[in-house]
């Protein structure tokens, strides 16, 4: 007997080890057994954020939010004022921000080969959406973004998918604030942000951003306690005098 969830499901969909309590046309309760693999969950996410909670405001926004070589001018701004005019705690962060972006990334990228998960567009049609070319760069966002759907010839193209660049980096980053800031964790927002526009712009699998998360986090701990330890090894030998006004690196900075 056909229920209303029979038109909120999809009968595709499989979920292992769950069950739901559902009213049937007669209004009797019936027991209906779901089955959904982990994978079937991905793709429908997935689908659902590039395909159907799409509007052109969107497409703009998010391809503006995913697009590094927008934000060029303003990081650059921002680390050259940090180095310039901020106190020890300013360089001290872009210091480890950028140590561990440069140890990180070569280990996303032997993940990448290693894994070698394939992208949505290597496997399936997909919507793709990108930034008009601007010269300079930001002048990208005052144009149309160019929407289309991958072919074939997108299917040999592109890195492996997870772990997300992207994402390794924002999450680096958003720790890093988090740890030298009161209201670095307000980064975690933009970074949220990016994480969902990879899946938006069909570039990622939620899975991917998700698991990123994880990793990178556990890689920009390590080698932030790394660098810790360093400091306090290396200034109090080197540096006593330094050591002494700035004891701690990443943990209780002075400014």
């Amino acid at each position: 007997m056909r229920s209303i969830w029979d038109f909120v499901i999809p009968s595709s969909l499989d979920i292992r080890h769950s069950s739901l309590i559902i009213l049937s046309e007669n209004n009797k309760p019936e027991k209906v057994r779901l089955r959904f693999t982990l994978g079937q969950m991905d793709q429908t996410l997935f689908h659902l954020i590039n395909e159907r909670w799409t509007n052109p405001a969107l497409d703009l926004f998010m391809a503006a939010v995913s697009d590094a070589d927008v934000w060029k001018p303003v990081l650059i701004i921002i680390i050259f004022a940090a180095l310039v005019f901020g106190g020890f705690r300013a360089r001290a962060c872009i210091f480890c921000l950028l140590i561990a972006i440069v140890i990180a990334e070569p280990i996303t990228n032997t993940l990448k080969s290693a894994i070698n998960r394939k992208r949505p567009k290597h496997v399936d049609s997909v919507r793709m959406v990108r930034l008009e070319k601007g010269r300079p760069e930001f002048m990208s966002i005052f144009k149309k973004p160019v929407v289309r759907r991958s072919d074939e010839s997108d299917r040999r193209r592109g890195d492996p998918s997870f772990p997300s660049g992207h994402m390794t980096n924002n999450t680096i980053a958003a720790i890093c604030l988090t740890l030298f800031y009161r209201r670095g964790w307000l980064y975690w927002i933009f970074a949220a942000l990016v994480g969902y526009s990879r899946i938006y712009l069909g570039a990622h699998w939620p899975s991917d951003v998700i698991g990123t998360i994880f990793l990178a986090a556990a890689e920009a701990f390590f080698i932030l306690a790394a660098l810790e330890l360093i400091w306090r090894w290396a200034a109090r030998r080197w540096a006593p005098g330094i050591f002494s006004r700035h004891p701690g690196l990443v943990i209780n900075p002075a400014e």
